[in-house]
C-alpha cells in the first residue's frame, strides 16, 4: 500500500535559486480563524528542482484542459481582481503570493 496525502490547496510557493517549495495546506479540524472558519494548516512540503516544477505545471495544465473539455469545471469568463499595486516597488502583488515573485 502507498501513503497518500489530501490537500486542500497550495499555501505558498517558494523559489530559492533552482529550488522549488510547494508548501501544501489543509483546512483544520480543530483550528478556527475570527469568523469561525476552519484555519488552513501547513500540512507537508513537496521539495523540487525548476525543470521539474516546470514539467509538472505544464501537466497539470493538460490535466485541467482535460477537466474543461469533459465540462467537469468551467473556466471562468472574467478573472476578479486579485492583484494590488505596491506602490514603493511599482510591482504588482496577488493576495497570496509569494515574496519571491515580486
Amino acid at each position: 500500500m502507498t501513503n497518500e496525502l489530501y490537500a486542500d490547496g497550495i499555501g505558498e510557493i517558494t523559489v530559492t535559486g533552482t529550488i522549488v517549495r510547494i508548501d501544501l495546506m489543509s483546512l483544520s479540524a480543530t483550528e478556527r480563524d475570527a469568523s469561525n472558519n476552519p484555519r488552513p494548516v501547513f500540512r507537508q512540503r513537496i521539495i523540487m528542482p525548476v525543470d521539474a516544477f516546470a514539467n509538472a505545471v505544464d501537466l497539470m495544465q493538460k490535466a485541467l484542459n482535460g477537466l474543461v473539455d469533459a465540462g467537469a469545471i468551467r473556466r471562468m469568463t472574467e478573472v476578479p481582481p486579485l492583484a494590488t499595486a505596491d506602490a514603493a516597488s511599482g510591482s504588482v502583488l496577488s493576495g497570496n503570493a509569494s515574496p519571491n515573485f515580486n
